[in-house]
């Protein structure tokens, strides 16, 4: 494989492992993850993708935007079908059936409602017996691809087709499930989040995590116009805003310690988050500080994790 650097724009690899020609939505915060995470780890990788947005807009019979091996399975089971590819690769490498010497990268993809909810029996067992493979959630806070319902992750208030706001409701009453803290809880050697805003820091962390001998978890943030009722072209900078207000920080933890990878110098308030998000304008101002006071404690929790 060809050197390169993550780190520098001028000398990223060439490769596109997600070639043109997908159907995803304009602005697509999911896809222009995969795109970063596909770039850091580079073309010897085999992908078991659940169902869900990323696997609808790829793969259109007879089509596919993959240039490599890449299979799609259920809702429910990346993280099972991707720790039988890794014990597959080991039992053929034993029998002499495979190259010892080549390093294959397996990675599960799923969405959020694959990954907090449906499939988080499945992920939960792969990381507890320590496959050798990297996770990658792609965090859009619904299931966006059958219409905008609510999951597990999807935040405090937030509107959707399932927890609609209205006269006698505010929208979503649950709180977002922390998942990668629940893959900490596994004691696997890594764990980050990550956000497409903040590119190099993306493909720092997919990188690291697929080299990481042992199970890894990656949690990305993934803004959805569609879902969110947001314009297109803001998918960048809304990315930005959730990790300048703490709503979503970037942070890594390898071998049970916690280091935080990007720190605003001060956080922005969360109105400046949730303005421009149709699921949020049913919001009041007690609506607003009700969140805001739920950021700066769980924010300040994540801080004492990493000065430990």
């Amino acid at each position: 494989m060809e050197k390169y650097n993550i780190y520098s724009a001028k000398l990223l690899p060439k490769w596109e492992i997600l070639s043109q020609g997908h159907r995803a939505c304009q602005g697509c915060g999911e896809l222009l993850a995969v795109r970063q995470v596909c770039k850091a780890i580079g073309p010897d990788m085999i992908i078991a993708n659940a169902t869900g947005c990323l696997e609808i807009v790829t793969s259109s019979f007879p089509d596919t935007a993959w240039t490599v091996p890449w299979m799609h399975v259920a809702f429910e089971n990346a993280a099972a079908v991707a720790s039988g590819i890794e014990s597959a690769i080991k039992v053929l490498k034993r029998k002499g059936r495979y190259p010892t010497d080549r390093e294959i990268k397996i990675l599960a993809f799923a969405g959020d409602g694959g990954t907090a909810d449906i499939g988080l029996q499945a992920l939960s067992g792969a990381l507890e017996r320590g496959h050798d493979f990297m996770y990658v959630c792609y965090d859009n806070e619904a299931y966006m691809n059958t219409g905008i319902q609510r999951s597990s992750s999807t935040p405090f208030c937030a509107s959707t087709t399932t927890s609609p706001a209205g006269k006698n409701s505010r929208g979503q009453r649950t709180n977002k499930k922390n998942i990668p803290e629940i893959a900490v809880a596994h004691n696997i050697p890594y764990v980050a989040t990550a956000c497409p805003s903040y590119p190099f820091d993306l493909m720092a962390k997919a990188k690291k995590g697929a080299d990481m001998k042992g199970a890894a978890y990656l949690h990305i943030f993934a803004p959805c116009p569609t879902g969110w009722r947001t314009l297109p072209d803001d998918t960048v900078d809304i990315g930005r805003i959730a990790v300048e207000t703490g709503i979503f920080p970037l942070y890594e933890v390898v071998n049970g310690d916690y280091k935080m990878t990007y720190t605003p110098q001060e956080l922005l308030p969360v109105k400046d988050y949730l303005k421009g998000q149709g699921r949020y304008r049913h919001l009041t101002e007690q609506d607003i500080e009700e969140i805001q006071q739920m950021v700066k404690n769980n924010y300040s929790k994540l801080l004492k994790k990493c000065t430990l």
